[in-house]
């Protein structure tokens, strides 16, 4: 079951002699994330993980947890697993994420969460958030940085088989795009004018392959 929010606490009366307080830019978020559409457009998304979510299952994270531990997450370019340690074990991100005394999520948890939220989500987070951000004159907005850094991933190394093999598997399927478009010859059935070469791909993959061993 989604659940909005946990009862607020507040971290730094409880402590007041560590004088406990946001960093400027943490101050700033707080002040945005307070806001009811970005709330909504996450909620909604959260809640189709699911057809009850809504209404049936054991109370979830709730999404003002969800949203601002993500917001912590790509803010200080953290792993999940870091998210959740750095999160439960300092008390101005507690406040922060408004986790107060709880438990705080797992890194799995957090995973499958934030792949429930979908791209035009995400796209309208960046829009309402630079909106928001003029609004309250913390930017200007004039200009949009991107983040296109490269993420390592396993891929298998790029051979001369393979890439023969990958550009008849791409011509195949350019070929089999045609077959709809173009009227059917007349005495010559669809398997022979639009014949499949996989077989034969595979076929020649393996040859050449041994044929460098």
């Amino acid at each position: 079951m989604i659940v909005d929010r946990y009862d607020p606490i507040n971290l730094f009366e409880l402590v007041p002699k560590l004088e406990l307080q946001f960093e400027p830019e943490l101050k700033e978020f707080n002040r945005l994330l307070d806001d009811d559409e970005l709330f909504s457009m996450v909620k909604a998304d959260l809640a189709k993980r699911y057809p009850n979510s809504r209404r049936l299952g054991r109370p979830s994270t709730p999404v003002e947890v969800i949203l601002r531990m993500l917001v912590v997450k790509r803010l200080y370019n953290w792993s999940y697993e870091q998210t959740e340690h750095f999160v439960s074990d300092s008390i101005v991100l507690r406040q922060f994420c408004r986790l107060y005394l709880e438990a705080a999520p797992e890194d799995t948890t957090l995973i499958r969460w934030s792949n429930t939220i979908g791209p035009k989500t995400v796209a309208s987070l960046n829009e309402r958030a630079v909106e928001l951000a003029r609004s309250l004159k913390v930017t200007r907005g004039r200009k949009l940085r991107v983040d296109a850094m490269v993420v390592e991933t396993n891929v298998h190394h790029p051979t001369d088989s393979a890439l023969l093999g990958d550009g008849v598997r791409v011509l195949s399927r350019l070929l089999r795009g045609a077959k709809k478009a173009l009227p059917a010859r007349a005495g010559c059935s669809s398997v022979r004018v639009f014949p499949a070469r996989l077989w034969e791909r595979n076929k020649h993959r393996q040859s050449c392959a041994w044929a460098v061993r």
